[in-house]
């Protein structure tokens, strides 16, 4: 069986960044085409960031922050050849153990692909698709 672990981090930890960074940018820059500039914001360093390693090698990030309305997770980002493994189920089970204690709602911006994905977690969909970054989302609330 290959072994999952899962790493919390803040941006002051210079080398897993840069492994998040190039996570994202290889997802969301070149296979979505989100603009640079909209991928990295004001809110790194205020963030609480994740790497999923499998079997010692980095394949997924994800962070979270805490906002007006409660707390955002989001940046959900996995290296194509690992999707479809269930491992990021793993990850996001980890992600919500940490943030349902902390007691504020939790929300995210869903791409539409990824809304069912979600919804197995305790995520309702809310409102009509909006675009962020030229990509279709529902903002979806954590209901358990």
């Amino acid at each position: 069986m290959k072994i999952i672990s899962i790493e919390k981090f803040k941006t002051d930890n210079k080398e897993k960044a840069e492994i998040a960074f190039a996570i994202r940018r290889k997802v969301f820059v070149e296979e979505q085409n989100v603009e640079p500039e909209e991928e990295y914001d004001e809110f790194e360093d205020i963030c609480t960031h994740y790497l999923l390693y499998y079997d010692g090698k980095p394949v997924a990030t994800a962070r979270w922050q805490i906002t007006e309305k409660g707390i955002k997770p989001g940046r959900f980002a996995m290296l194509k050849e690992w999707r479809g493994k269930g491992i990021g189920s793993e990850f996001l089970k980890q992600i919500m153990k940490d943030i349902i204690p902390l007691n504020k709602p939790i929300y995210l911006n869903s791409q539409v692909t990824a809304v069912n994905y979600y919804a197995r977690f305790g995520f309702v969909k809310k409102g009509d698709i909006f675009l962020e970054a030229n990509i279709e989302h529902y903002l979806m609330e954590y209901e358990g």
